[in-house]
């Protein structure tokens, strides 16, 4: 294993879009570590001068240089798996999150998030950061904990798809928003151009289920990827392993139908990981799968299941991905 680092500069940073013609902005071999470290915003999103809240200079120097292509995030990327070709699988083990900024932001604008007819006015908040006590403190006067991770993780879309903003997460990943992904859990993501191109941004200081006003806290994040090439290996969206379940994720504009997929997508893991038949495991599903709103506000709605490992009867290690 060889360990990487890529850092947020004009030329490593692509931001607003997805494209399988993009340029990597590094190659690895399979198995390799690489640390990324990302920043979240717009110049609009910066605090005010005499704030007391320091923007990293790298977050300048990109703002100063770039503009956004398409309404979307500053990702950083994208990484090259050296032998990725489209139906193999990319493992991305999260083995650790670090905020590198002392403050985030929340934003919620007009015609977009949940409510929009009850919140016509946009709003952005600036909120600063302990790292010290994980907490962030609010304007209102409480705190909330921070739990931190990466809203957009993915790889390149098919490349007749084109260039496609970064906002809707689609089957090769993007804007996930799913809260459970933190540092110790494991993303499956299926693979559509040579190379993978797998690329990461939108740090969350933290986040409910659901996302509803439009944002997270969003922030600056580095994060520890090691990334493992599956040869052959088919999957129909991302699915991921925490420490104690699996998760199986859709996205679609209608929320009944992502849920759907993703209710079919445990439903075919758990035939692929325990031998369940298809009628059992959706008997275990409706026992014990929880069926959680990962996002309501990015076009695509997401839908995210859980299911504790401990609830099945038996389970095969080397099939834990369930493709």
């Amino acid at each position: 294993m060889t360990d990487h680092r890529l850092e947020p500069t004009p030329q490593t940073v692509h931001w607003g879009f997805f494209d399988a013609t993009l340029t990597p902005a590094a190659t690895i071999q399979s198995g390799d570590r690489i640390t990324i470290r990302t920043v979240s915003g717009g110049r609009e999103c910066l605090p005010a001068e005499g704030s007391g809240l320091a923007v990293l200079p790298e977050h300048r120097a990109i703002l100063d240089t770039m503009t956004p292509v398409m309404p979307g995030h500053l990702l950083t990327g994208p990484v090259a798996v050296d032998g990725a070709a489209p139906g193999d699988v990319l493992e991305v083990r999260i083995e650790d999150v670090r905020l590198i900024q002392d403050w985030g932001w929340n934003v919620n604008r007009p015609l977009r998030g949940t409510l929009p007819h009850r919140f016509p006015e946009g709003r952005m908040l600036q909120i600063p950061i302990s790292r010290n006590a994980m907490t962030a403190a609010c304007p209102w006067g409480s705190t909330v904990p921070l739990r931190p991770f990466f809203g957009v993780m993915g790889v390149a879309p098919p490349a007749n798809y084109g260039r496609v903003s970064t906002i809707e997460p689609r089957e090769y990943g993007g804007n996930i928003d799913n809260r459970e992904l933190t540092a110790g859990t494991t993303l499956y993501l299926p693979v559509f151009t040579p190379g993978a191109l797998f690329s990461t941004g939108d740090g969350h200081a933290c986040q409910g289920d659901g996302e509803v006003n439009l944002t997270a806290l969003e922030t600056a994040l580095e994060g520890d990827f090691t990334l493992v090439l599956h040869k052959k290996k088919r999957l129909p969206r991302p699915r991921a392993t925490t420490a104690t379940h699996l998760v199986t994720m859709a996205f679609d504009p209608d929320l009944d139908d992502a849920a759907v997929r993703a209710l079919e997508d445990m439903i075919d893991a758990l035939g692929a990981i325990a031998g369940l038949a298809a009628n059992d495991a959706y008997a275990l599903c409706s026992l014990a799968c929880d069926m959680r709103i990962t996002q309501l506000v990015d076009g695509n709605k997401g839908v995210h299941a859980m299911l504790a490992f401990e609830r099945l009867p038996r389970l095969d290690r080397a099939a834990i991905a369930g493709f």
